[in-house]
């Protein structure tokens, strides 16, 4: 089973939503959270069941919450590039594929 890791940037992102949701609604920010961390493992499950986005990352969208998963499939790993609001800025983490 492939291990998932994040980019930075993508971890940071999971940060700053999951503390924008809190402040929003008790709780919401943990719900969040689950979300995230329930995601990988749906993905592991099936890596190339979720739509493809351009030549090599796929999109795993997010119960409840306006975000995704934007994920390459590598030899030894699911790489978590995003966790991109799915109504904001699109493509702006194409750079973190290289």
């Amino acid at each position: 089973m492939k291990r998932a890791t994040f980019h930075e940037d993508a971890y940071a992102e999971v940060v700053e939503a999951a503390s924008y949701y809190k402040g929003r609604t008790p709780g919401l920010g943990q719900m969040f959270l689950l979300n995230v961390e329930d995601a990988p493992g749906q993905i592991r499950s099936n890596p190339e069941g979720f739509k493809l986005v351009g030549t090599e990352v796929r999109r795993k969208l997010l119960r409840h919450f306006p975000h995704s998963l934007m994920y390459a499939i590598e030899p030894d790993r699911l790489r978590v590039v995003a966790v991109a609001h799915q109504r904001r800025r699109p493509g702006y983490w194409l750079h973190r594929l290289s």
